[in-house]
């Protein structure tokens, strides 16, 4: 049967020097060393495991994300064996987009050098501010310096692109010193931004003890000016907090948000597929704590969970309509196997009469006003 959803892979590297205050991401704290060799010995194991388990073996993955944590913090040697590893135990295409992660404070030139020899081909830094202020209160490890110093390492290789994070939105942040980073960020010209606003998760320290955020009015002008500073220099906006220049959007995001699929291997790594025969969807999600994960007495799996006819328009839509771009009607079907009811439909005529989405013959496009009120025009597929 040929198949009609890609395919991509998460690979999950838990370990970071330092757990940041806002972070909810399953990462933890290093204490010691990584057990490197170990640690890639089941990811690669995890990784035969959902081969057999949800028939993979003749699918072929599109983009590789290495993340975290800090998969920075691997070896040159480990990352090679990683790749390699994965290389001989799925199918994976020859211009497949593989990004890592890097926090600036635990990368150097001969590193980023080994990781592209590894074969990654994309590098994503998480400067997240070039101030000093703001990075202590971040809980950042690296300063501006570093920062400059990445980027400019990155861009020195010949990687098919890089990508740098930045936060805005931060604590006691006005919009003139939002801007300055975003200017910092725009002269060392990398060829994709993700800039995104700081929003406060449960179980994270800035939870228990919240600090003082900008008012919405200076979040908003801090919006809509950094827009428009993106795009006068170049940087198309195709997703919520994605920028990217020309033929610099990210293969493996873009997979996530039109609803494709993705195996996720490592601590607490969340996986999404599609059973080509049955179209039933699957979510898989792996053991959290690095010590569960490789107790050889336990499987990697969590849980695991078949996603209900009801839930995949509110699924799909949430996905899709983080994009810019327009969304053809007749992937709905592609990707969830169903016939979108008439029920949504009507919600769909809705929205539309709210100026909160375009309807053409063929597609479906959340406006402006939309994309200001993306949350509120979600809940009604819940």
């Amino acid at each position: 049967m040929q198949t009609t959803i890609p395919l991509a892979l998460y690979v999950h590297i838990p370990w970071c020097v330092q757990k940041c205050p806002y972070c909810d991401f399953n990462s933890h704290q290093l204490k010691g060393g990584i057990p490197e060799k170990e640690y890639i010995a089941h990811l690669l194991d995890d990784l035969e495991k959902d081969i057999i388990q949800y028939d993979l073996s003749q699918r072929t993955v599109s983009s590789i994300f290495i993340g975290g944590g800090t998969p920075s913090l691997l070896s040159i040697e480990g990352m090679h064996g990683l790749i390699s590893g994965l290389q001989k135990r799925i199918s994976i295409a020859e211009n497949a987009e593989i990004t890592m992660e890097a926090n600036p404070g635990t990368v150097e030139a001969n590193k980023f050098i080994g990781f592209s020899d590894a074969g990654v081909n994309r590098i994503s830094i998480g400067i997240q501010s070039f101030q000093t202020k703001h990075l202590k209160i971040l809980g950042r490890i690296h300063d501006s310096k570093q920062s400059t110093n990445a980027i400019k390492y990155a861009s020195e290789l010949r990687l098919n692109s890089y990508n740098t994070d930045l936060m805005h939105g931060l604590p006691e942040q006005s919009l003139e010193n939002a801007l300055a980073d975003l200017n910092e960020a725009i002269h060392l010209s990398p060829p994709h931004l993700s800039w995104y606003q700081l929003t406060i998760e449960p179980n994270t320290l800035f939870y228990s003890k919240p600090p003082t955020l900008p008012t919405d009015d200076v979040l908003w002008d801090i919006q809509l000016a950094g827009q428009e500073l993106l795009a006068s220099n170049g940087y198309v906006q195709y997703e919520v907090s994605a920028y990217a220049k020309s033929g610099h959007q990210c293969e493996h995001n873009l997979n996530y948000w039109r609803y494709g699929d993705y195996i996720g291997i490592g601590c607490g790594a969340h996986g999404k597929i599609t059973n080509l025969h049955t179209k039933a969807i699957t979510r898989t999600v792996k053991v959290k704590h690095p010590k569960g994960y490789m107790d050889l007495s336990k499987p990697y799996l969590d849980s695991e969970s078949l996603v209900e006819t009801d839930d995949l328009a509110f699924e799909f839509f949430m996905n899709r309509f983080r994009l810019l771009e327009p969304c053809p009607m007749n992937e709905y079907e592609r990707y969830t196997g169903e016939i979108i009811s008439s029920s949504n439909l009507s919600t769909l005529s809705k929205l539309r009469d709210k100026g909160l989405l375009d309807i053409t013959d063929s597609h479906w496009q959340v406006t402006d006003l939309g994309r200001r009120y993306l949350n509120t025009l979600l809940e009604e597929f819940v």
